[in-house]
């Protein structure tokens, strides 16, 4: 047992080590003077495969230059069946003791994933009167920072209810078919009309257009209601998860950079081009989006702290 011990404590010193050694090998100037914040998603593994890892990653790159003003997770927060209750261990093992990095210590804005929909979705909220950085005031919603002259609207919608695919299995999803996807499309709307902001960032958990294993009536679902919406208002990036690796996608009908987000514990490696696809990697990791008044930026972290694709935007 103590020889066990011992191996399994040089093991994660090993892996806290390999970490600590490719997040120095950043760039950090890239994020100076900047607003930052994280991007994750599909996260929760109890701490295996990947997650623990990319966890220390995102805390060390967090002290080390980045800096971020908060985590945008963007769901699948708890594989498989999301949880219960706010009382739940999961809570614990998919992400309290898993984000311990101090610099993680910050707000975390989440939202909910198809995981989440086979369990308790009302608990993923209430979590936010149990946890200081756990801050999810509804299913969808709609944030706006500034730093300095720039401004960012930033909005997480809710798509799983989007999707007949989970509205037509109660017993699987019981909270799908119960929300008013329609109303939300509404507000999404109205948001967008409204806003007056540099930059608009519009974060979901499911894909518009990507190359992806899951039924194709998932994305046909996204383009026939929220990606009308998105092309309306012009907005800058639509950033979601959901598929487990890195893809960036610019079509020719819209001027919208549209990025799946790479999973942080256990991504999906086969990933192929496909129409519009500008860059795309099986890599698992974890997105930083920078802005200022000239320039928003979304980059792809992988696993060993390197920066493999870059989304640029800059004001004409």
């Amino acid at each position: 047992m103590i020889v066990t011990m011992k191996k399994l404590f040089l093991f994660l010193i090993a892996v806290l080590s390999v970490a600590a050694v490719s997040a120095q090998e950043t760039d950090y100037s890239v994020f100076a003077d900047k607003f930052n914040f994280i991007v994750c998603n599909d996260l929760g593994r109890n701490g295996y495969y990947d997650q623990k890892p990319i966890a220390e990653l995102m805390g060390q790159m967090s002290e080390d230059g980045v800096d971020p003003e908060f985590v945008a997770a963007l769901g699948d927060i708890h594989h498989f069946n999301g949880v219960q209750s706010v009382t739940d261990p999961l809570w614990m093992t998919n992400y309290e003791l898993i984000y311990s990095h101090p610099e993680l210590m910050l707000d975390w804005f989440p939202i909910l994933g198809n995981h989440e929909y086979r369990g308790n979705t009302q608990a993923c909220i209430d979590y936010s009167q149990v946890s200081r950085r756990w801050e999810m005031p509804a299913r969808y919603y709609t944030k706006v920072y500034r730093d300095g002259d720039m401004a960012i609207r930033l909005v997480w919608i809710d798509t799983t209810p989007m999707m007949n695919k989970y509205r037509s299995q109660p017993d699987e999803y019981p909270d799908a078919s119960c929300q008013d996807w329609q109303r939300q499309l509404t507000w999404l709307d109205s948001v967008l009309t409204a806003e007056r902001e540099d930059w608009v960032v519009v974060m979901g958990h499911h894909p518009i257009f990507a190359d992806t294993g899951k039924d194709v009536s998932e994305r046909q679902d996204m383009q026939q209601t929220v990606n009308p919406v998105l092309k309306r208002h012009d907005v800058d990036f639509y950033i979601n998860g959901h598929i487990h690796n890195f893809q960036h996608i610019r079509r020719k009908d819209s001027r919208i950079d549209y990025v799946t987000n790479s999973s942080a514990s256990l991504s999906r490696t086969n990933v192929n081009p496909v129409e519009g696809t500008v860059f795309c990697s099986g890599a698992p990791g974890f997105s930083v989006v920078s802005a200022t008044k000239d320039t928003l930026a979304l980059r792809m972290i992988n696993r060993q702290g390197r920066v493999i694709h870059e989304v640029i935007r800059t004001k004409k």
